[in-house]
C-alpha cells in the first residue's frame, strides 16, 4: 500500500530540528505532511512551534501512567491521524518495547554524535564528553530506535571537525545544522521505500 507521506513529531524541548523540516515541507523542499506533533512537556517550545504553523499540537501528559500505558495513548494518536513515519526530536522519554515491537523501523530518533560513541548520553552532555575526550571528529547520527538505548540501525550519520576554539555552545550549533541535513536526507528515503534494514545494519537502494 503507497504511503501517504504523514509524519507525526515527538518532541520535548525546542523543536529546531522540527523547524527545519517544517521550512522545507513549506517550501515544497520535502513531500511530507506533518499530520500531529506530540509532546510529554507542556510547556515545550516545539508545540508553540507546531500551532504557529497550524500544525496539530498534542500534550499528553505523562503523569500518573505507565510507560506502555503512555505510549498506547501516544499509539492512539497515531493512529487517529494516519501516521507513517514517527521522528523523535528531541524526546527526553524512553519508549516501551511494546511501542518499538508495534512500530518497529518506522521510528527515527537523531543523536548528537557518531554513535556508537557517546550512546545513551544527551544534548548538552555528549558535546561536553566529545570535548572532555579530545575528540578531533564528532557528528550525529539518524537511526531506526530499538529497545536499546542509541544502540539501534544506524540510517546515516554526518561527521564534522571539532576546532581547538570549540565549546559546548558552537559544537551543538554545528551538529543541530547535520541533524537537519539528515532528516531531510533520510525522509524521502524512507517514503520512496528505498532503507532495507537487515539486522542492525540500513542499506539504502
Amino acid at each position: 500500500m503507497k504511503m501517504s507521506n504523514n509524519i507525526a513529531i515527538l518532541a520535548s524541548t525546542r523543536g529546531t530540528d522540527m523547524q527545519a523540516i517544517i521550512d522545507a515541507i513549506e517550501s515544497k523542499e520535502l513531500d511530507a505532511k506533518i499530520t500531529v506533533m506530540i509532546s510529554n512537556k507542556e510547556d515545550c517550545y516545539a508545540l508553540e512551534r507546531a500551532r504557529t504553523h497550524n500544525l496539530k499540537g498534542v500534550f499528553v501528559n505523562p503523569k500518573l501512567k505507565t510507560r506502555e500505558e503512555y505510549d498506547e495513548e501516544i499509539s492512539k494518536l497515531l493512529e487517529e491521524n494516519e501516521v507513517d513515519l514517527i521522528l523523535l526530536i528531541g524526546y527526553m522519554k524512553l519508549m516501551s518495547d511494546w511501542f518499538v515491537q508495534k512500530y518497529r523501523n518506522r521510528v527515527m530518533n537523531i543523536h548528537p554524535s557518531l554513535l556508537p560513541a557517546f550512546a545513551g548520553d544527551m544534548d548538552v552532555n555528549v558535546h561536553e564528553a566529545v570535548l572532555e575526550r579530545g575528540c578531533k571528529y564528532t557528528g550525529a547520527s539518524l537511526i531506526f530506535i530499538d529497545e536499546g538505548a542509541d544502540t539501534g540501525p544506524i540510517i546515516l550519520q554526518k561527521l564534522i571537525k571539532v576546532e581547538n576554539d570549540d565549546n559546548v555552545d558552537s559544537l551543538k550549533d554545528k551538529v543541530q545544522i547535520v541533524e537537519q541535513e539528515l532528516f531531510l536526507e533520510a525522509i524521502p528515503l524512507y517514503f520512496e521505500g528505498r532503507l532495507i534494514v537487515e539486522g542492525k545494519r540500513v542499506f539504502i537502494e
